[in-house]
């Protein structure tokens, strides 16, 4: 499934540009792009942005998978007051609402799991299961912690790194920086060398493998409702195995 096309264009002056076409409100990626470079992330400069397309530069390797997990971990030193943000955005073609929260639980239970549950791609008995886990077990679980509120890229996945070097497609929002790496770590693709040097500038706090499962059920939902099929297992696996 494909909700944007990106073509190559070589300018008169010989710099090469990306045009990509969106069926989305593609400003809305423009400024998470912008916050994200604002804050250390190595990304495309934007030259033109409208309704439905972005132009930037054509970016590429060599790749230094120590140098972005270095980046990463100063985006996530800018942090706010609140998590959420001050406008919603997009995941993938899907709505992110980011109402701000003072609480991690009560926004991650809200904005990133509630908020998918009407969904019918969404099978009733799980949807049923994560509603009393947001009354009540997944908030205990991830206000244990006490995080800070940092800019998140939101959606950091392989597809979403360009050459081994710069982040693009961004869901931006001020959350728990442990849910960044719990996505990160939820597919193949990404080096452990992105991730030890992440870990060598920012250590995580004890407990982080043992949150990582709920921090997940975002992005897992996320997937039932975009694609289902085999993602629907593995979120009532994930529900299994955190007794929920």
């Amino acid at each position: 499934m494909s909700w944007a096309t990106v073509e190559r264009a070589v300018q008169p002056d010989g710099s090469v540009r990306a045009i990509k076409r969106t069926s989305y409100d593609a400003t809305f990626e423009a400024r998470g792009l912008q916050l994200l470079e604002d804050a250390g992330a190595p990304v495309p400069r934007r030259h033109a942005v409208s309704a439905d397309q972005i132009v930037m530069d054509w970016v590429d390797g060599p790749a230094d998978w120590e140098l972005l997990g270095r980046a990463l971990a100063k985006v996530h030193r800018s942090t706010s007051s609140q998590f959420g943000l001050d406008h919603d955005n997009l995941i993938g073609a899907l709505p992110q609402h980011n109402t701000r929260h003072a609480d991690w639980g009560a926004f991650f239970a809200e904005t990133r799991v509630r908020a998918h549950l009407d969904d019918p791609a969404v099978p009733q008995e799980l949807a049923q299961r994560l509603r009393r886990a947001c009354d009540g077990a997944l908030q205990t679980m991830l206000d244990e912690h006490h995080p800070t509120p940092s800019l998140i890229h939101g959606d950091l996945w392989a597809g979403n790194i360009v050459g081994g070097r710069w982040l693009i497609d961004p869901a931006v929002a001020y959350a728990d920086r442990e849910m960044e790496l719990a996505f990160m770590t939820m597919f193949a693709g990404i080096p452990q060398a992105m991730f030890t040097a992440y870990l060598e500038d920012r250590p995580l706090s004890e407990g982080w493998e043992r949150r990582r499962p709920a921090l997940r059920l975002h992005h897992l939902l996320v997937h039932v409702r975009l694609f289902g099929g085999p993602y629907v297992g593995r979120l009532a696996s994930t529900l299994d195995a955190l007794e929920w």
